[in-house]
């Protein structure tokens, strides 16, 4: 999708329109008010079609006013419509309709569609519905944005005439996306879509969505999301999907790429030789908890070459990877504790947007290389922020502090602090954890209801999701800790309430 994709999209479609007369007596017709040819032509840009069992559902998600769509929508879950379906035509209709570039903003309401999604799964029967909702309401906010800042874009259909054959279209892709080239790629991802397996196609997404540090890591996060999303509504649902992923993997400033060493390439391409220097069998090796330290440590200065030639010496040396994600899961919560705001929580889903596809791809050198990135880009974060203003916060050191009240109402009094004092609501979370063998589901799911209740940004969502999940990523000498971490972020309990909830529940009729 480029500069002439962008220009294609403002074309008007051509509407056919006839009438079939001899086969039967209609008169009953006029009845209705005469209507013209010119009337039943469909108006605004072109844009792609969807299949036919979809399409009318993203057009309701598109076409209903913010005021009306959720008191739609809960008609047409009454009437039938699955969980399934809506999170499809949410998914479709936000890779449709919003511009994603630049990585993020309004684009968010793509980002989130997974999160919201992971919020369901985890939460009790009767809450499954809210963070659907929510997304919902969010996309149309999301629209209004791309109207005013894009002119309207929506993605156009594709180029038929361009499309490569078959045998030609992997080849195509990758020449395209290596050198950046907007419209070959479009037009080459979807001949990938339609010729090869979902394994093979996301596989290249992988390394794509990690090979540079532009959009602070959403890149990533499409990437990861993406995936996530059509394993829950289906690959026959890919190709526009993987359209929009690809126009949103090439975003960058200035000249091509490609043509010079940029800073947020440069990681990237120096742990290409890097990788080769790993052992073979590097995959598997000896928990260290010290190793973990070591690299936490490191992390609050290293530059991005320092911190991947120690993994590297580490992974030699037969420290296991997970020893080396427990280090990046830390210090990412770390940077959010020490300079709360937008980029200390990129510097959480990045990262587990990151790890989710080191666990899913099947390539070798794409695993050394994610790995490898995921330092260097927390090297980055931290040489992004504003280092006077950082607190002297290290999660390591962090002393659990008792709570007052009994382990029944300990929660209780966590999520209130919340609002308060999120580092102390982060010690108190540790002494329930460790020293009361206080629930960290309990915690959890207490803390994944204040989202339900409370949330207001697409942010909440990602990173309650992302933190919530990573516990279950870390090894069991780090969880507790990991877990008070996410006390940073997450909501407290007398934080003031979401007013779409309150409008969901009258959309529901509660």
């Amino acid at each position: 999708m480029s500069s002439c994709v962008d220009r294609r999209q403002f074309m008007t479609r051509s509407a056919q329109a006839g009438a079939v007369a001899g086969l039967g007596d209609f008169a009953f017709v006029n009845l209705l008010p005469p209507l013209t040819a010119a009337e039943t032509q469909m108006g605004g840009p072109a844009m792609v079609r969807l299949s036919p069992e979809i399409e009318p559902l993203v057009r309701l998600v598109e076409d209903t006013a913010r005021n009306r769509l959720l008191e739609v929508v809960a008609e047409r879950i009454r009437g039938g419509t699955s969980y399934q379906e809506l999170l499809a035509a949410l998914m479709l209709a936000g890779v449709r309709g919003i511009k994603p570039r630049p990585v993020g903003f309004q684009f968010h309401t793509v980002l989130v569609v997974n999160s919201a999604h992971l919020a369901s799964i985890a939460a009790d029967d009767r809450d499954r519905w809210l963070p659907l909702f929510w997304a919902l309401d969010n996309f149309k906010a999301s629209q209004v944005r791309n109207n005013e800042q894009n002119n309207g874009w929506v993605m156009p259909p594709a180029n038929e005439s361009q499309v490569p054959p078959a045998h030609q279209a992997r080849q195509r892709f990758v020449a395209a996306m290596d050198n950046w080239d907007e419209e070959a790629a479009d037009n080459a991802i979807c001949g990938l879509v339609r010729a090869a397996g979902a394994s093979e196609v996301i596989e290249l997404f992988w390394r794509y969505g990690a090979r540079d540090f532009r959009d602070i890591g959403h890149k990533a996060i499409f990437a990861a999301n993406a995936w996530r999303t059509l394993n829950t509504i289906g690959w026959h649902h890919a190709e526009p999907i993987m359209r929009s992923l690809a126009f949103a993997l090439l975003q960058h400033e200035g000249t091509n790429p490609a043509q010079r060493d940029a800073d947020p390439d440069r990681p990237w391409r120096q742990n290409l030789e890097r990788a080769r220097r790993i052992r073979n069998n590097w995959q598997r090796g000896a928990v260290v908890a010290s190793a973990t330290t070591d690299v936490l440590a490191a992390l609050r200065t290293a530059s991005p070459a320092d911190i991947c030639d120690r993994l590297v010496a580490l992974l030699n040396l037969g420290i296991d990877p997970a020893s080396l994600w427990d280090a990046f899961f830390l210090g990412a919560a770390e940077l959010l504790g020490r300079q709360p705001g937008i980029t200390g929580i990129h510097c959480m889903t990045s990262t587990n947007a990151l790890h989710f596809a080191y666990k899913t791809s099947a390539n070798d050198e794409t695993r050394r290389m994610l790995l490898l990135q995921a330092g260097a880009f927390l090297t980055l974060f931290r040489q992004n922020m504003q280092r006077d203003q950082m607190a002297n916060l290290q999660v390591d050191a962090l002393q659990p502090l008792a709570t007052t009240a009994t382990s029944a109402g300990a929660v209780q009094e966590i999520f209130t602090g919340v609002s308060r004092d999120r580092v102390s609501a982060a010690r108190k979370t540790l002494h329930y954890l460790q020293s009361t063998g206080g629930s960290a589901q309990t915690l959890m799911a207490a803390g994944r209801r204040l989202i339900f209740t409370k949330g207001r940004d697409s942010h909440d969502y990602k990173f309650s999701s992302a933190a919530l999940e990573d516990f279950h990523h870390m090894t069991p000498a780090w969880r507790n800790r990991f877990l008070a971490t996410a006390m940073f972020n997450l909501h407290g309990s007398t934080d003031a309430d979401s007013p779409v909830l309150q409008r969901t529940r009258a959309a529901l009729g509660g």
